[in-house]
């Protein structure tokens, strides 16, 4: 197992407070510096600083800065797609860490078309640890070709997904080139087939529907996160031995709450469910998916929004609908979106997370 640095987290010894541990010191017993006091959303606690979201090797094309994605019904990608989507548009934008001036973009993003099953997936993949950007492109690149090839795609689509979301997986752990011992993903799908929508859920990226409601337009949770305190998601993690609490910091705000091993102060991740993060999975996290199921109304349904954190963590579900709302098309949107998330991390946080959005508009909303 790997040690996990001293210039990261982690907790006090013995001190109580209203019957928890307070945990307010660093791994080697400080209080956690002040260079850290902007950086405490960060999903990983261990590793060397200059690694911890990911870097760039010296001499390596550096990845992942802005790309953009369209699609829409008539393009030669999308054409013989018949389902509720009828434009589309998606952006993987590199954050910023002053800390780690060779930060790689560790997210990801899926946008595929099955024809022959009147099929669209929207995915996004949000990686974490010094290694989460392989984590999550190898998802991004393994994962729909199986989905596809998966025999039960076409009748139970269900299961198809959790059978190959756990093959890739279990291909991707014995992959020795890459190191999943304190990496992995999240993983949120929505997937379009016809006029019904499943959702697909892993960690703490978004998908959340725009519906007309009473003249007005509001959010409706397609997905759910899955955080560690969380009453199941936690009940689960102390079944298995893990520990969750949140890391308090020395100008007194506490972080969000981790999973930790219950002997040591590794791995602190703050979803409860992930791909990859093999310590962490030993301490309860799971990477099994949670589904959700929707029949799409074209006469209230509007569009759909796929979103890592770093959308989320700064602009919640109704600044989101209002926002998509507010704009001429999906690509407007996400532009829009990724450059209102950038701004309020720095304001907050002086680090901007990695942004990855997909805005999809449904039964021609807003088409020309």
């Amino acid at each position: 197992m790997a040690t996990p640095q001293t210039d990261t987290l982690v907790q006090e010894d013995a001190t109580k407070k209203n019957g928890e541990p307070n945990h307010s010191k660093g791994m080697g017993g400080t209080v956690l510096g002040k260079q850290f006091q902007k950086m405490r959303r960060r999903l990983t606690v261990t590793g060397a600083s200059q690694n911890i979201d990911g870097v760039v090797k010296p001499g390596a094309t550096e990845s992942g800065e802005l790309k953009m994605y369209k699609g829409k019904k008539q393009d030669k990608a999308t054409e013989t797609a018949r389902c509720a989507v009828t434009e589309y548009s998606g952006v993987s934008k590199k954050g910023h860490a002053p800390y780690n001036p060779r930060k790689k973009n560790q997210d990801a993003l899926i946008m595929a078309d099955d024809p022959s099953t009147n099929s669209l997936i929207l995915g996004v993949l949000d990686g974490h640890g010094e290694h989460g950007d392989y984590v999550s492109a190898w998802f991004r690149d393994q994962l729909v070709a199986e989905m596809f090839s998966h025999p039960d795609w076409n009748g139970n689509l269900q299961a198809a997904v959790a059978d190959s979301i756990a093959k890739v997986e279990r291909d991707l752990l014995r992959n020795f080139r890459i190191d999943t011992e304190f990496s992995g993903t999240t993983l949120s799908m929505a997937i379009i087939r016809g006029n019904h929508l499943t959702g697909v859920n892993i960690g703490d990226s978004r998908v959340i529907l725009g519906r007309e409601e009473n003249g007005r337009i509001v959010p409706v949770d397609i997905t759910f996160d899955h955080k560690p305190d969380s009453p199941k998601e936690k009940e689960r993690i102390l079944a298995c031995g893990g520990r969750v609490f949140a890391v308090e910091y020395d100008d007194g705000i506490d972080g969000p709450p981790r999973v930790w091993l219950g002997h040591m102060d590794v791995p602190g991740l703050a979803m409860s469910r992930s791909l990859g993060d093999v310590v962490a999975h030993s301490a309860g996290v799971t990477s099994e998916p949670e589904f959700t199921e929707f029949q799409l109304d074209s006469k209230t349904d509007k569009f759909l929004v796929v979103a890592t954190d770093g959308l989320w963590e700064f602009i919640n579900n109704q600044e989101t609908v209002e926002t998509v709302e507010g704009q001429v098309g999906p690509a407007q949107a996400v532009d829009c979106l990724v450059t209102e998330a950038g701004t309020r991390w720095m304001q907050e946080e002086q680090v901007i997370d990695d942004t990855t959005v997909i805005v999809a508009n449904l039964f021609g909303w807003k088409s020309g």
